[in-house]
């Protein structure tokens, strides 16, 4: 869930593709490839530059969010001609990139071949075919957040300079929603789409809130003048696309949220870049399912010893047996959960903690960059519980936000009970793993090292999905929490929701599920709360192809791991490991397998 990019000079983008890094002590080099042709990798290089370079001016939103800042004032065109500049670019890329021979270039070079390759494909199929600008609101909606909030939240620059940029945008937004109405076939839209969009739609107003309105005394009058009148254009924008969705978008939009098998197919074969099909991800999640349960009741025969009014739990339990025995013992869990306000406390003292026993047990390499826990903007909310927010691969040392959504003031208490015993106390410390240390946070602050901006631009979802799931279960193994066997089962629960996200996203998509079936795999197979697996509902018919890659890559950094072990034998060591992984800029994990093992670059 990262964008970026940058131009630069011709000497130092071959410098940063080139490949060249060091090996981390304690590993093993592989086998030396044979020599690549410098003129191919010199006219890669150059391939590369422009290919950065049009997408920056194109797509001026993730210019800023990847740390180029010379589009800060615009704003992307969403209408028929900027489509086609879009389009027309990827098609000219695609082409040259096609004289290219892979096999010529260096191994780091044939890995970033690939990756463009990829994304290219990916964008011209999303324009012909699946036509996201067409039928999904979100993309204006998100667009219209990101230019602001992505302008105002890190320290880039001076405020006033910021601003400025800011009230460009501001003036340009009205713009893009009239390209939303004119774009959008009410008969395409998904009506969960539009109703989430219309409750977001107002939340960019509250970034100008939180970010500019208060600084305005801070600025020269005639600026201060300016934005001011930008600020007042863009409520009247703002109202009037609140009117538009809630009167004709929302009552009018009959589209259906599954995309089809052969949509998701192509679509999960670009966010992926995995050998996986969807068949193999649905028999190993459902393999990886039963496995994990039965794990889950050892543990419970274990915590429920001797507890008075324990349910039975014979050695070859019946599903009913199991069932209730995993879920008293979750229940023991769930008693510890923070207060209804002091979630975001909680997530700050988790994060230390985690970045505490990481350092005492020398894991791998800790971040020096600084990182804030945060309530989530609102213009994000109503989509995933938390997430994190690092810098682009161009903005340097700034800080990385871990934004958790606060609880709706209007739920009820027994709605935020519900979350709260999902999100319990260790559940907490299993989020701030996975979104800081040494998830997210820490995998960003080493992808953002790796010399070539490519690779950085185009960081693989699988890869730090993959990762940040694969260190929850790597910290449990290392005895986080004193080798609690209740963080041992809220660990393996948080995993469950992992493999059924990957289920979930293809029943829904590919096989017609009905709610009623979403829930039973979230609230009985994995043992989620209902207002947990509510939410992941709506965000299965809200997003495709994007909730397999927590399942998916996790598979793919055990695989590794493994494979690696196995290699190195008695040579293993963990932290060299670990930073050995993250050494390449979060490509695809396959990418990251070839090139440690060295395997051939396919």
């Amino acid at each position: 869930m990262r964008q970026s990019l940058l131009v630069l000079t011709i000497t130092a983008l071959l410098a940063a593709c080139s490949g060249q890094q060091s090996t981390p002590a304690g590993t093993t080099t592989p086998a030396k490839p044979a020599a690549s042709d410098a003129a191919m990798d010199a006219k890669f290089a150059e391939l590369s530059k422009r290919t950065l370079d049009a997408w920056m001016a194109l797509s001026p939103v993730n210019a800023t969010q990847a740390g180029d800042h010379r589009y800060d004032g615009q704003l992307d065109d969403l209408g028929t001609a900027g489509r086609q500049k879009r389009l027309e670019a990827s098609k000219k890329a695609v082409a040259e990139l096609a004289t290219i021979d892979a096999s010529k270039l260096s191994r780091e070079n044939q890995v970033d071949a690939a990756i463009l390759r990829n994304q290219l494909q990916a964008d011209i199929w999303d324009i012909e075919v699946m036509q996201s600008w067409a039928w999904d609101p979100q993309v204006y909606g998100g667009l219209a957040g990101s230019a602001i909030y992505g302008l105002m939240a890190r320290e880039f620059a001076p405020l006033p300079q910021r601003i400025a940029s800011a009230t460009e945008r501001m003036e340009k937004l009205p713009a893009l929603f009239a390209q939303a109405r004119a774009n959008l076939d009410p008969a395409r839209v998904p009506k969960i789409h539009a109703q989430t969009v219309a409750k977001q739609n107002a939340g960019i107003l509250s970034i100008v809130d939180t970010f500019i309105t208060p600084h305005l005394g801070e600025l020269p009058q005639a600026q201060a003048d300016r934005t001011r009148a930008a600020i007042d254009g863009l409520k009247k924008a703002v109202a009037e696309q609140q009117t538009w969705l809630d009167k004709t978008l929302v009552p009018n939009a009959k589209g259906d949220f599954r995309i089809g098998a052969e949509k998701y197919d192509a679509k999960l074969k670009f966010a992926l870049s995995s050998s996986l099909s969807r068949a193999d991800i649905k028999q190993r999640a459902e393999s990886e399912m039963q496995r994990v349960r039965g794990v889950m009741y050892g543990i419970a025969q274990q915590v429920l010893k001797d507890k008075p009014n324990a349910p039975d739990m014979p050695d070859k339990p019946s599903d009913a047996q199991q069932q209730a025995a995993i879920e008293a013992a979750l229940a023991l869990a769930y008693a510890d959960h923070p207060a209804r306000d002091k979630v975001v406390d909680d997530a700050k003292a988790s994060l230390k903690s985690a970045t505490d026993f990481v350092r005492e047990k020398d894991l791998v390499t800790l971040p020096d960059a600084p990182v804030d826990v945060i309530l989530m903007p609102e213009f994000q909310r109503g989509v995933a519980v938390a997430y994190c927010d690092s810098p682009g691969p161009l903005d340097k040392n700034l800080k990385t936000f871990y934004a958790i959504s606060p609880i709706p003031d209007d739920w009820t208490q027994a709605q935020s009970d519900s979350f709260l015993r999902e999100y319990n106390g260790k559940m907490i410390h299993l989020l701030s793993i996975h979104e800081g240390i040494p998830g997210h946070y820490l995998e960003g602050w080493h992808s953002a090292k790796f010399p070539s901006i490519l690779r950085g631009v185009l960081r693989s979802g699988l890869f730090a999905e993959g990762w940040a799931v694969y260190t929850e279960r790597m910290m449990q193994e290392q005895g986080y929490l004193n080798d609690d066997p209740l963080f041992h089962l809220v660990q393996l629960k948080f995993y469950l929701r992992t493999i059924a996200n990957a289920l979930l996203d293809q029943g829904v998509h590919v096989d017609n599920w009905s709610r009623e079936q979403a829930m039973q795999l979230m609230t009985h197979d994995a043992f989620q709360q209902e207002s947990e697996a509510a939410g992941k509902w709506v965000r299965a018919q809200l997003t495709s192809a994007q909730l397999p890659t927590y399942f998916v890559g996790a598979q793919e950094q055990f695989d590794l791991r493994d494979a690696v072990k196995q290699q190195r034998g008695a040579k293993f060591n963990l932290k060299a490991y670990h930073d050995q992984v993250l050494s390449y800029g979060a490509p695809p994990v396959r990418y990251v397998r070839e090139l440690m093992l060295g395997e051939p670059i396919r």
